[in-house]
């Protein structure tokens, strides 16, 4: 049961992180500094590019690694980024540089969360908690999707909702290193 709250939760960050608030905002992110609808379509367009080599990787390097390290660092990196992002000049080659790199890492955490739903609970059981472990990501994404654009209204500003997802990233990145590492040890009684 730990493991599934573990891979729910980091999930919900990667909702929280991508489709909510980056899928959702980063073109009204970029307006707030003064870049028109069309070019920062473009740098979300980017992203989704290079996501297709992202994922690809992931899924190769999946196969050959520690599950669990490389969502560690595909939150933390992801996290790290965020924090970053309201604090870069964004001109082109910063939010090239950005749509680049968060683009490989979009939906790069799939392929370990599968895999480590699939040693947690067999091939037979994981499909239908994995579904559940998606259904984490939805309210992840929609809370961010929610909770940035009030944010932005209160304060005219998503810095702190970028900052606030990005340590959420850095989160998310140390549970992962928890799931399947802790086994629930059973509970022995003895007679006083």
């Amino acid at each position: 049961m730990r493991d599934f709250w573990l891979l729910f939760l980091t999930f919900f960050v990667c909702g929280f992180t991508t489709n909510g608030l980056i899928g959702t905002h980063f073109i009204s992110i970029c307006a707030d500094h003064g870049i028109d609808e069309v070019p920062a379509a473009g740098y979300l367009a980017l992203m989704g590019f290079f996501d297709l080599f992202g994922t690809t990787a992931s899924g190769w390097l999946t196969d050959r690694m520690d599950a669990r390290r490389l969502l560690f660092a595909y939150y933390g990196l992801r996290g790290l980024s965020l924090m970053a992002l309201p604090f870069v000049d964004f001109h082109g080659a910063s939010l090239t540089l950005f749509g680049v790199f968060y683009g490989l890492d979009w939906i790069a955490t799939v392929p370990p969360t599968l895999r480590l739903a699939n040693a947690a609970f067999g091939e037979v059981r994981a499909p239908v908690v994995f579904g559940w472990i998606v259904f984490g990501h939805q309210i992840g994404a929609a809370f961010a999707a929610s909770l940035a654009g009030m944010l932005r209204q209160a304060q005219g500003s998503y810095r702190d909702m970028l900052v606030m997802a990005g340590v959420s990233g850095l989160i998310a990145a140390l549970m992962a290193l928890r799931i399947g590492r802790f086994p629930a040890q059973s509970v022995t009684r003895t007679a006083a």
